[in-house]
């Protein structure tokens, strides 16, 4: 398939890439929704039902697996609508000569769709040959969606514990595999034996004699390794890995993994230099699956994508990872919450992310993942956890469940943002006997977290003036840091044109450079990690600092001989980026002393 774009749009919370592919799939740009939520699809279903005047049948939880039947309902409909608008637009785009140039001069010349047209129109043919050519041609960007794997909460019916596949996780795969949608399902968060199990149940996800896979997997990772064991994990169920997807750990929106220090460039650089190897390696485990499993093996190698995101901000930094790393596609993520013909955002949300300088995004501890969580100062739904907190009942009344995980009390599971968690940690808390200090400490990090899922997904409530009396009207945002530097609302054909260099930069001009970004996020999360580690030490502790300083080590002398001999940015800026390198440099070879003290 010829591409039109060498971006995407990832997956942004719950609510704010909902509807994205029906916004831009027209235009051949790849987006990702979020499979977290059934009950806010099915609100969004019937919105859009009535809209379009297509006939609506409410799924509701009386129904059996609803979940599911939720979740493939509301992909089937917005296929049906992406593909009605990607109809009208080719009809308006194949109007004149002069539309279509127009259109093909917006593309990257790394296109491959670009570069097929140039090549067919080289001589002078008409406008009906090249009518028919885009209708060969021309596709729609793919309808991607996201599971958080480790999010994959029991479920119960009157009382009794359903089976595993009733699971959330489970269940929100099996409604992407009975839709009529072939994309791919990006799989984050890291490994669920059980759940990727369960993918061979699937037949769309095991490829056909051809190589051809109608749904697709996608692995986020954040290094190399984790995707050796995950892509060997999935061959052996006979499920081939389309795409490895690599994120920064840190500099990125929503959860972060700091990952033991590897930074971004080194990763890359890693999977560039292995990318064959990762391929015949997996393959060769698939091929043997499928023949042990009496499945059709493919006549010809598979081929999988290398895609890159995190803390993307310029048309140099997205050029470079193309040519320098190879990647096929890059992420473009926080920068669109300021595109309304992109994301769902509601109004106070998005003046909040304009006005967002450095200070204003920090790596919270609000998510109940217990998982660091980039997040937004002054966002609503931490003024509305604020506010229960002042009347002495801290905690969420929990009206989703989606995170209802933890069983310290319980046998069911429940959220640590819940009102029913915190009442009990506090509790425990207060039979503890200890010194005020420590209390006060402790008592904080149970009040702390925030019911983020459904914070995440209230803003296309509030977008399309939708009901909210279950969810309230607080709205959580996890804009990567990089979303400091634009302060703008923009359009979608300005941010394209910026994307690719052919407009003015769109970034403050104080924005250091993405891995410059990575590394100083990085060693500030150190600095933090140490004095933590230094009130509770361990061997294990020891150990980890030791590693995470010495990946933090190498990475910046990896992006030292990078910017040396890097040609893609002018000698002032080169003369800057290498300063800050030697800052890190120098303020690592500290950290290193440090670490060294401890262990004597």
């Amino acid at each position: 398939m010829l591409k039109a774009h060498s971006f995407h749009i990832p997956v942004m919370g719950i609510g704010f890439t909902i509807d994205s592919p029906l916004k831009v799939s027209r235009f051949g740009i790849d987006s990702v929704i979020s499979l977290v939520d059934d009950i806010l699809m099915e609100k969004m279903r019937k919105m859009y039902c009535l809209k379009f005047k297509i006939p609506y049948q409410e799924i509701t939880e009386k129904a059996e697996d609803f979940r599911a039947h939720r979740i493939t309902s509301y992909l089937n409909l917005m296929n049906t609508l992406s593909e009605r608008k990607f109809e009208e637009f080719k009809e308006v785009l194949m109007k004149t000569r002069e539309s279509i140039h127009e259109y093909f001069n917006e593309l990257p010349d790394v296109s491959t769709l670009k570069q097929q047209f140039l090549a067919y129109t080289r001589n002078n043919i008409s406008l009906d040959e090249i009518k028919l050519w885009l209708k060969d041609n021309l596709s729609m960007g793919a309808i991607d969606v996201n599971i958080m794997t480790k999010v994959d909460k029991d479920n119960y019916l009157k009382g009794e514990k359903l089976p595993i596949e009733y699971n959330d996780a489970h269940a929100a795969l099996r409604g992407f595999a009975n839709s009529t949608i072939n994309s791919s399902i990006v799989l984050s968060a890291g490994m669920n034996p059980r759940l990727y199990a369960y993918l061979e149940q699937f037949k769309d996800f095991y490829p056909c004699e051809n190589g051809t896979i109608k749904k697709k997997i996608i692995l986020k990772v954040s290094d190399y390794r984790s995707a050796l064991i995950q892509g060997k994990f999935l061959a052996k169920k006979g499920i081939w890995v389309s795409e490895y997807r690599i994120e920064s750990g840190l500099n990125c929106g929503g959860h972060a993994f700091a990952t033991d220090g590897y930074l971004m460039g080194p990763v890359l650089e890693e999977f560039k230099t292995k990318r064959k190897e990762l391929q015949q390696t997996i393959q060769g485990i698939l091929f043997q699956t499928l023949v042990h499993k009496n499945c059709v093996v493919p006549k010809s190698d598979l081929e999988f994508k290398i895609s890159a995101q995190g803390g993307v901000g310029t048309a140099e930094e997205h050029q470079f990872l193309i040519d320098y790393y190879g990647v096929n596609s890059v992420g473009w993520g926080s920068p669109f919450l300021l595109v309304p013909e992109a994301t769902t955002v509601d109004i106070e949300t998005r003046n909040k992310l304009i006005k967002a300088r450095e200070e204003d995004i920090y790596l919270s501890d609000i998510s109940p993942l217990g998982v660091p969580f980039n997040s937004l100062k002054g966002n609503t739904k931490d003024l509305e956890k604020n506010k229960l907190i002042a009347k002495g009942r801290p905690g969420s009344s929990c009206p989703k469940k989606f995170v209802a995980l933890n069983k310290e009390f319980t046998e069911k599971g429940i959220c640590t943002a819940s009102r029913q968690y915190q009442h009990l940690k506090i509790k425990a808390l207060d039979n503890e006997n200890l010194s005020k200090e420590e209390y006060q400490i402790k008592y904080e990090k149970i009040i702390d977290k925030a019911c983020t899922c459904v914070g995440l997904g209230t803003t296309a409530l509030l977008a399309n003036n939708l009901d909210t009396r279950t969810e309230g009207t607080g709205v959580s945002v996890c804009p990567g840091p990089n979303i400091a530097y634009f302060s703008k609302k923009m359009r979608l054909d300005e941010i394209i044109r910026g994307i690719y260099g052919k407009s003015s930069k769109m970034t403050s001009n104080n924005r250091p450079n993405m891995f410059i970004k990575e590394l100083d996020i990085y060693t500030a999360f150190f600095k933090k990690e140490l004095e933590n580690c230094i009130e509770n030490l361990s061997p294990k502790k020891i150990k980890y600092l030791t590693t995470f300083i010495k990946n933090l080590e190498e990475g910046v002398i990896y992006y030292i001989q990078l910017f040396k001999k890097t040609k893609t940015t002018s000698f002032e800026e080169i003369e800057t980026i290498l300063s800050s390198l030697n800052k890190s440099k120098n303020l690592i070879n500290l950290f290193s002393l440090e670490i060294k003290k401890l262990t004597v």
